[in-house]
């Protein structure tokens, strides 16, 4: 069983998962087809991502893929916390441009459903933190795009200053979102 809670943006969700502790630790199980599908969501998963950021405030995103390899994504933290972003790139939604963002991390369990039409980033809160997402479609690098993390339209409050963020040079050269074409109508 699962609890799925909206978010300021309803399409974006929370995911509890059951955990079972005892003294030797836990258990959780993060994805059930059946539980996922009786809950409403039926995205059909086809890959699983996994990263390792090493410091604090590393800035992965906002990344997403346009048709026909765009994705849905699941992410959850294994280990350390993140601050986990959401961006609506839909240009005929009600919520075009806005975000959302929670923390996930290994102690609360917690996971986010970003549907398709989504920008996805996050920024590590610890070092070592370990991050694992499913996706609903295979990477494609002619459909690999992105948005200006620091983009002021966006009006993001990053847990770092800009200055201190750390990311990778791909991640530095992203469009803003007024430059972004019309990927998702």
């Amino acid at each position: 069983m699962i609890e799925v809670e909206p978010t300021a943006l309803p399409d974006v969700k929370i995911i509890r998962t059951r955990v079972f502790a005892d003294p030797r630790g836990f258990f959780t199980e993060t994805y059930n087809r059946k539980a996922f599908a009786a809950a409403g969501i039926h995205d059909e998963f086809v890959q699983d991502n996994f990263s390792l950021s090493t410091d604090v405030g590393i800035i992965r995103g906002l990344h997403f893929q346009s048709a026909p390899f765009a994705q849905a994504k699941l992410v959850r933290v294994a280990r350390g916390r993140i601050l986990d972003v959401a961006v609506d790139l839909r240009r005929s939604s009600p919520t075009f441009g806005q975000h959302v963002a929670v923390e996930l991390s290994g102690e609360n369990r917690l996971q986010l459903l970003v549907p398709v039409g989504f920008a996805h980033g996050f920024c590590t809160l610890e070092p070592d933190t370990e991050v694992a997402y499913k996706v609903t479609a295979h990477y494609s690098a002619a459909h690999d795009h992105g948005v200006a993390w620091n983009d002021p339209d966006l009006g993001i409050e990053w847990p770092v200053e800009p200055s201190q963020a750390i990311l990778s040079d791909k991640d530095t050269r992203h469009p803003r979102l007024n430059e972004l074409p019309a990927y998702f109508s």
